[in-house]
């Protein structure tokens, strides 16, 4: 009784809320098959404590399979430090969440949730259509947010030929010791991390 309540007061505030989500409205972005994290052969096999290792060749292939390039770390490093970057021709884009996104961003970088399109996508696609490079990323390869991000994008008229999937995403930029910006994009806010 008491969870057909809630079910029922979930539902009714779900469809009063601006935000609510529609339950007929499909929010896997269409002919992308999920990245399905592989373990890697060897002794760690995922069962020393920690999750299942991506196999960096499926992400690979599943990032070309769907007609995208990767970003290397060297490539990002070198977008995030050319010139073009501050003029606004090389743009940074967070496929997670937002609270995620609040928690810690690359510097400058625009958020593109694709589970809230819409909310975005005003704002974002027109900057992703004018610049030269776009390079999309979300937390690390076991994260395909950067994937559907940037088909999403694709599918708003940004040239596939700029678009570009940082793979590796926060989790690697975090260990290599770059600026991360906290709080809302431009904040001007940082926070210090380790290499």
């Amino acid at each position: 009784m008491v969870a057909c309540l809630g079910l029922g007061f979930a539902l009714a505030a779900n469809q009063l809320s601006p935000r609510g989500l529609s339950l007929t409205k499909n929010y896997s972005p269409a002919g992308i098959a999920p990245v399905v994290p592989a373990v890697k052969s060897g002794s760690d096999n995922g069962t020393n404590g920690g999750t299942n290792l991506m196999d960096a060749e499926s992400v690979l292939g599943e990032l070309k399979a769907n007609g995208l390039q990767v970003a290397s770390s060297n490539q990002v490093a070198a977008w995030f430090g050319d010139p073009r970057r501050q003029t606004h021709q090389i743009v940074f884009v967070d496929g997670r969440p937002e609270d995620d996104f609040k928690g810690g961003h690359i510097p400058g970088a625009w958020l593109f949730n694709v589970y809230e399109e819409e909310k975005y996508a005003a704002t974002v696609v027109p900057v992703c259509q004018a610049v030269e490079v776009v390079v999309v990323y979300c937390e690390s390869v076991d994260c395909d947010d950067s994937l559907s991000a940037a088909v999403k994008l694709r599918e708003r008229g940004v040239p596939n030929a700029k678009l570009y999937v940082y793979a590796a995403g926060m989790a690697e930029w975090l260990t290599t010791g770059r600026p991360v910006e906290t709080g809302p994009r431009d904040s001007g806010q940082y926070v210090k991390t380790a290499p």
